[in-house]
């Protein structure tokens, strides 16, 4: 687990305890379980929390010394020590059947709110049926126009396929751009290789002027890699591809430094993806949308694929890759601090192996991140929703609900 600087190991360690479909709380020292409340007692359906140093940090005080108003370092106070709870047998037998029929002390449920809120919050980046029908309206025409222009032929979705967020299934709303390669003929690559300088250019401003004969009354530009057609609701950034004899392999355009081809792997990216989300409880695309709710809200300055390859290899090594709705606030507030300790590395991208370095534009933003997540846990452990609310909303927007 990766922490901000300054942060170390939190001596005591909070627990999430499904017991009835509430939280529990446990507080551990290094001699053992000093306070437990789960109708698990092996302990089996426990998980740890070692960020509460970090918690306390983000909230700007010291740890509280016992006997402060903060209950999580109190409870054990009450306890029986466990020295005691091993001296005399006997007594310990005659005390337990003096104490037996009497009512046990539950304390209040924790974290009420955190399951509902993730749901809730999911639900609300996930695009609406008619959103969809107009991203695949938009793909169709676009499509019919190149398959015109270079097949002769009126076809809607042939020699082309989503790629970016719509087809890995982790669009959101509101509606972003539409991603599509589409597949040229081999003679168009032969007829551009008669250019001395950058084919790729050349070849982007043909496809443009292809389109601008359908979209006449629609912005369209071509740089880099893509020709973007800047539709009202969406943008459609179609990729002009050839397909090699590797399957699955493809040579795209890119115009920087005089031009050239790169090779990509698109369907590599996709099934890796898959692989690792079904790996981790379905965990990783709800996190990727949440992420890109991030990323739009406060304008950080990271691609979306660079955070799609970070998440995948957060959620991997994380303790709560395999819980649900109700580890969703450690799970991102993890996030952040991992992403934090990223800066100035890279990435892989699947199949091809190019490294993407990151740069470091966006780690202010994701330290702002993180400690705001980390208050917003400790507003959820003490259930004040509405507090835990306003900070959750600060990093993800008003599609997080302020209550619950």
């Amino acid at each position: 687990m990766h922490f901000l600087p300054g942060a170390g190991r939190a001596t005591f360690r909070l627990r999430k305890c499904l017991a009835g479909g509430q939280g529990a709380l446990f507080r551990e020292t290094e001699s053992g379980l000093r306070y437990a409340d789960c109708s698990d007692p092996s302990g089996s359906a426990m998980v740890f929390d070692t960020n509460l140093d970090l918690l306390l940090r983000a909230l700007g005080s010291d740890r509280p010394a016992a006997g402060d108003q903060n209950a999580l370092f109190t409870l054990a106070s009450t306890q029986m020590p466990r020295s005691a709870q091993d001296a005399g047998s006997g007594a310990s037998q005659a005390s337990s059947s003096a104490l037996r029929g009497l009512p046990t002390y539950l304390p209040p449920p924790r974290w009420i709110a955190v399951r509902q809120r993730f749901e809730q919050f999911h639900r609300n980046l996930a695009l609406t049926p008619a959103q969809r029908l107009d991203g695949y309206a938009k793909r169709t025409g676009v499509v019919n126009c190149l398959n015109r222009a270079y097949y002769g032929t009126a076809l809607d979705t042939d020699h082309s396929f989503f790629v970016g967020s719509w087809s890995k299934d982790t669009a959101i709303r509101p509606p972003r751009d539409v991603d599509i390669y589409f597949l040229l003929p081999v003679e168009v690559y032969h007829r551009f290789q008669a250019y001395t300088w950058n084919r790729q250019s050349a070849l982007l401003q043909e496809v443009k002027t292809r389109l601008a004969q359908t979209y006449w009354n629609t912005a369209i530009s071509g740089d880099g890699q893509v020709v973007l057609v800047n539709f009202g609701s969406y943008s459609v950034e179609v990729v002009p591809a050839f397909a090699l004899t590797t399957p699955g392999r493809y040579w795209i355009c890119d115009t920087h430094n005089g031009g050239s081809y790169r090779e990509t792997a698109p369907w590599d990216e996709v099934n890796s993806l898959e692989a690792s989300d079904s790996a981790n409880a379905r965990n990783l695309r709800p996190l990727v949308r949440m992420l890109k709710a991030w990323q739009a809200w406060c304008s950080v300055p990271i691609k979306s694929f660079h955070l799609e390859l970070l998440a995948a290899e957060f959620i991997a090594q994380s303790p709560w890759r395999l819980r649900d709705w109700f580890y969703f606030d450690w799970i991102v507030r993890d996030f952040f601090a991992f992403l934090y300790h990223r800066a100035n590395g890279f990435v892989l991208v699947p199949g091809t192996w190019e490294v993407m370095m990151l740069g470091n534009d966006w780690q202010s933003r994701a330290a702002s991140a993180y400690h705001r997540a980390a208050k917003a846990c400790e507003f959820e452990y003490q259930n004040r929703i509405m507090a835990a609310g306003d900070e959750w909303q600060k990093i993800f927007g008003t599609d997080i609900p302020r209550g619950a």
